[in-house]
């Protein structure tokens, strides 16, 4: 079997109306990917206005890329740090007290090799109270982060990562229990 990217197709996915997505895309650009705003509690009333659900305390570092704010939940107190690529196809909630670091990627999307037509499949993500998913690291669809659990820096996440423990690695693996 050959790849054939002619006959790609993925109309079944419609993440929301095309002019919600064009003028998301530009409040993106301008105030979420410019580096030029350090200002989170723009970010988070930017984000409300198009239908995330953000609580209280939450602070977002300049250089965030956010796909669809509308597939967005995040808690309490959580951080999202410089650079992070939130490319949530499909719902990324963010539990409370969480935090993701510098130039992390939650990924809701990929597609199926198995297939000529290369099809989008997507998965959404779950990253439960006090996780952690360190810099550079890469969560893939239809993982959950269990509470506490840490995914150490530059760690791909692959499958469910299991409350208060220490995951490293690509693919990532158990490595010992958060104390």
């Amino acid at each position: 079997m050959k790849t054939d990217l002619s006959n790609y197709n993925n109309n079944w996915y419609q993440p929301g109306g095309k002019l919600k997505i064009l003028l998301w895309y530009f409040i993106n650009v301008l105030f979420f990917i410019n580096p030029l705003n350090p200002v989170s509690s723009l970010k988070v009333f930017l984000l409300k206005c198009f239908g995330a659900r953000i609580g209280t305390g939450v602070v977002i570092k300049p250089g965030v890329n956010i796909k669809y704010p509308w597939l967005l939940n995040i808690g309490d107190y959580s951080w999202i740090g410089e650079k992070v690529w939130i490319d949530n196809l499909a719902q990324v909630t963010i539990g409370k007290h969480a935090c993701i670091s510098q130039e992390a990627m939650l990924l809701c999307g990929n597609h199926n090799y198995k297939k000529s037509t290369f099809d989008l499949m997507v998965g959404e993500i779950i990253i439960e109270d006090g996780a952690w998913v360190g810099a550079k690291s890469v969560v893939c669809p239809n993982v959950k982060i269990e509470s506490h659990a840490i995914l150490t820096v530059n760690s791909v996440a692959t499958k469910t990562l299991e409350a208060y423990y220490i995951y490293q690695g690509n693919p990532a693996k158990q490595i010992r229990k958060r104390e």
